[in-house]
C-alpha cells in the first residue's frame, strides 16, 4: 500500500467515528480532576479487544489526545488540573478566566492543544525511527540531570518569591522520600504506618495541592468565583486565531519541546507542559505579565502537553518503551491483539497498521477543534452559572472518587484531603503548589537516576567520570546553568539598558 492508501483507510466513515467518539471521550474524562488520560484509556481499553490493530490504536490515541486537552477546562475555570499536564494551563488560565476571559482562554487552548497535536503526529510520522535512537541514548545519569533542569524551572515558577518556591520544591522532593525507596526498596520515614509503606502518590497529592485550597477558598468566599460578562460572546474564535498567529513561534517552539519531552521514556506532559511555559516565559518581551492572565503562557502548556501524544509514541512503537504513562496502557493493548512493536512494525506488511493510525491521529487531532470548542463552550456557560452550592460539593465528590480510583486506597484520599489543607495554608504565606508538585514528580526521577548512575559509575571506578563526562549530561548541565542564572542576568541588563537609556534623554 502507498502513503495515499494508508490516508484513505485512515478517513473511512468507520475510523472518522471512532476517533470522534474517542476524542469526546477523553475530552469529557480527562476534564474532571482526578481523572487522567492514563485512566481514561485503561477504562476504555476493553472495547478496542474486539477491533482491527489500526482501529484499536485510533480509538486509544483519540481517547488520548482528548483526555490530555480536556484537563485545560477545570485547569482554566477551577484552577484545578484536570490532569497532571494541565499544571502549566493553571498559571495563566485561571487568571484570565478570573477577569472575564474564560471563553477566550478555552478556546486559545483547544487552538493550541490542535497545533500541537498536529506537530507532534507530524514528527511520528517523518521522524521516528531516527529521533527513537535519542532517546535509546539517554542513560540512567541523563534522566538525572534532566530531572535536575526541571528542578531548575522552579526559578522561573517563583513569581517573585523565589526563596519561598525552593522551599516549596524542596517540600516536594522531601514528600518522595516517604514509603519505599525506587532502587533499594528501604521502607523510609513511615514512622511504623502501614499506610505509608506505599508512599505519596503523584497524582493523590496533585489534587491534593490544587484542588482542596480551591475547594477553601470558594467555600469561603461569598461572590462568584468567576466573572460574568452581561453579553454572550460565544467562542471568540477570530480572537483567539489573531493572538495564535501574533505568537506562532511560541506554538511552535512548545510543540518542538513537548514533542522532543515526549520521546524520553516517562517523561509526560507535565513536565513538557513546565519546561515550554518556562522557555516561552524566558523569551516573552511581557515577561512579567505570565502568571496574572497572559495568553502565551497558556499557549505553551496546552500546544506542548498535546505534542507529547506524538511524540510518546515515538519509542512506544519504535522500542517498544513507553514514552508516557498513557503508552504504556496503549503497549499492553497492543501485546494483548498479539503486537510486537520495533522497527519491523514500520516496515512493508506490518506498516499499513501504524501509518493508518499516524494519519488516523492527524484526523482525531483535527477533530478535537470542533468538539473542543463546543463542549468548552458549553462548559464555561455552566461553570459561570452553576451554583456555587452545588459546584463545591459536585467537585469535591469528583476529586475523591478520582483520587480513590487510582490505586482503590482509602488511604490516599486522606492523604490528599491532609495535603490539600496543609497546601491551603502555606498558600496563605505565599508558598504556591506549582513549585511543591514539580518537586514532587521530579525528585522520584532524579533519585532513581542518581542511584543507579552512581552504582554505575562505582563499579568502573569513576564516578565523577559517569556524571561528568558523557556529552548529552554536560548538554544538559549548561541548560540547567543558564536555567538558574538567566533570570539573574536578564534582570541585571534590562536594570542596565533602563539606565543608559535614562541617560541619554
Amino acid at each position: 500500500m502507498s502513503g495515499f492508501d494508508f490516508f484513505l483507510a485512515a478517513i473511512s466513515p468507520y475510523h472518522i467515528s471512532i476517533a470522534l467518539g474517542g476524542v469526546i471521550a477523553g475530552t469529557v474524562i480527562g476534564a474532571l480532576p482526578g481523572l487522567t488520560a492514563t485512566m481514561a484509556i485503561a477504562v476504555l481499553v476493553p472495547l478496542t479487544f474486539s477491533m482491527e490493530p489500526a482501529s484499536a490504536l485510533i480509538l486509544m490515541g483519540a481517547i488520548y489526545t482528548g483526555a490530555i486537552y480536556g484537563g485545560a477546562y477545570s485547569a482554566i475555570l477551577l484552577k484545578t488540573p484536570g490532569t497532571p499536564s494541565a499544571i502549566a494551563t493553571t498559571f495563566d488560565g485561571y487568571p484570565m478566566a478570573k477577569r472575564g476571559d474564560g471563553d477566550l482562554a478555552v478556546t486559545l487552548a483547544c487552538l493550541s492543544s490542535v497545533v500541537g497535536g498536529l506537530i507532534g503526529a507530524a514528527f511520528l510520522l517523518g521522524l521516528a525511527p531516527p529521533l527513537a535512537n535519542i532517546a535509546l541514548a539517554f542513560g540512567p545519569v541523563e534522566y538525572f540531570w534532566l530531572a535536575i533542569f526541571g528542578l531548575s524551572l522552579i526559578s522561573a515558577l517563583s513569581e517573585g518569591h523565589l526563596l519561598k518556591s525552593l522551599i516549596g520544591g524542596t517540600f516536594g522532593m522531601l514528600l518522595t522520600t516517604i514509603g519505599v525507596a525506587e532502587v533499594s526498596a528501604d521502607i523510609r520515614y513511615t514512622f511504623g504506618s502501614h499506610t505509608l509503606i506505599g508512599g505519596i502518590e503523584p497524582v493523590s497529592a496533585l489534587i491534593g495541592l490544587y484542588c482542596v485550597p480551591v475547594l477553601i477558598d470558594l467555600v469561603a468566599t461569598p461572590g462568584r468565583h468567576l466573572k460574568v460578562t452581561a453579553e454572550t460572546r460565544g467562542f471568540r474564535l477570530p480572537e483567539a486565531l489573531r493572538l495564535a498567529w501574533r505568537h506562532k513561534i511560541n506554538l511552535v517552539r512548545s510543540s518542538v519541546i513537548g514533542t522532543l519531552v515526549g520521546i524520553l521514556p516517562g517523561a509526560g506532559g507535565s513536565i513538557a507542559g513546565l519546561v515550554a511555559y518556562s522557555e516561552a516565559r524566558r523569551s516573552s518581551k511581557r515577561t512579567e505579565h505570565f502568571g496574572t492572565g497572559e495568553p502565551e503562557g497558556l499557549e505553551a502548556s496546552e500546544s506542548a502537553n498535546n505534542a507529547t501524544v506524538g511524540g510518546g509514541f515515538i519509542p512506544t512503537l519504535v522500542l517498544g518503551i513507553p514514552g508516557t504513562p498513557p503508552d504504556a496502557v496503549i503497549l499492553g493493548a497492543l501485546l494483548v491483539q498479539g503486537i510486537r512493536t520495533g522497527p519491523k512494525l514500520f516496515l512493508e506488511g506490518e506498516g499499513s497498521i501504524v501509518y493508518t493510525f499516524i494519519y488516523g491521529l492527524f484526523i482525531a487531532t483535527l477533530l478535537m477543534l470542533p468538539t473542543g470548542l463546543l463542549i468548552g463552550r458549553y462548559a464555561y456557560r455552566f461553570i459561570i452559572t452553576f451554583p456555587k452550592a452545588l459546584l463545591v460539593p459536585t467537585v469535591a465528590f469528583m476529586t475523591i472518587i478520582g483520587t480513590y480510583a487510582i490505586r482503590n486506597n482509602m488511604s490516599d484520599v486522606v492523604i490528599m484531603i491532609a495535603l490539600g489543607a496543609v497546601g491551603w495554608i502555606l498558600d496563605r504565606y505565599g508558598f504556591k503548589p506549582s513549585p511543591i508538585v514539580l518537586g514532587l514528580i521530579l525528585s522520584r526521577i532524579a533519585e532513581q537516576g542518581f542511584v543507579q548512575g552512581w552504582t554505575i559509575g562505582t563499579a568502573r571506578g569513576d564516578v565523577l567520570a559517569e556524571f561528568f563526562a558523557r556529552p548529552i549530561s554536560m548538554g544538559i548541565i549548561v541548560f540547567i546553568a543558564v536555567s538558574l542564572f538567566y533570570p539573574v542576568i536578564a534582570k541585571r541588563w534590562r536594570l542596565y539598558e533602563e539606565a543608559k537609556n535614562a541617560r541619554e534623554n
